[in-house]
């Protein structure tokens, strides 16, 4: 490959990141939301993060991102591509980071909840200054599982003409016909990006378990 195509599929790799970053931070803040909604003692906010995450669990990505390119302008919301791509991305974030963190919120002993409030802490100080930190070290594996599949799951906003990666390999294909030496560099640029993220992911997993085991 030419220096032109390289720099071509670097560019893709850019907005992989990018798509990336947008939609796990999003995902990150609107994911906590939903996770205390699910948590939540009030049917009124239970029952719609119950719905929100079992809509975005139980449909595909692909067709996540083409209600949010084809369905949002039809509303009247005239937006970029990857404005689109990020909205489908945090909404799919935010429900898997979501269910992950509430699992993570009741495994958290019930004792610390009820210590907390013998000390006559309020229930939302209960929840930020003793529940939340102990959860967030519960879900981190998960969440770092989740933050690989995510960046992976980039790869579909090529099916709205998005040029990520995964498009930019594509293109560059069909314009040198060596599609087999292509995706071999596309390939091994996600598994770069992917395998220290995994990897890190089953360390922090074995740390967690070495330290419950003592």
């Amino acid at each position: 490959m030419a220096f032109q195509q390289i720099t071509y599929l670097l560019h893709g790799l850019l907005w992989t990141l990018f798509l990336t970053a947008i939609g796990f931070a999003s995902g990150i803040l609107f994911g906590a939301i939903v996770a205390l909604m699910r948590v939540s003692a009030s049917p009124w906010l239970r029952i719609p993060a119950i719905c929100w995450i079992g809509l975005f669990q139980g449909t595909p990505l692909l067709m996540q991102l083409f209600v949010a390119y084809f369905g949002l302008p039809l509303l009247g919301f005239d937006l970029a591509a990857w404005a689109a791509v990020s909205i489908a991305l945090t909404a799919h974030a935010s429900a898997f980071l979501g269910e992950i963190w509430r699992g993570a919120i009741q495994a958290v002993p019930r004792g610390q909840s009820e210590a907390a409030q013998a000390l006559g802490l309020h229930a939302s100080s209960r929840m930020i200054d003793v529940i939340m930190p102990q959860a967030f070290k519960l879900s981190l594996p998960a969440t770092v599982g989740f933050l690989v599949q995510l960046l992976k799951g980039t790869s579909l906003a090529a099916i709205v003409g998005f040029i990520e990666l995964t498009r930019a390999g594509s293109i560059v294909s069909n314009q040198i016909y060596r599609p087999l030496l292509v995706f071999s560099v596309v390939g091994a640029m996600y598994f770069m990006m992917c395998w220290p993220l995994s990897l890190w992911g089953r360390r922090l997993e074995r740390r967690m378990a070495s330290g419950a085991a003592k």
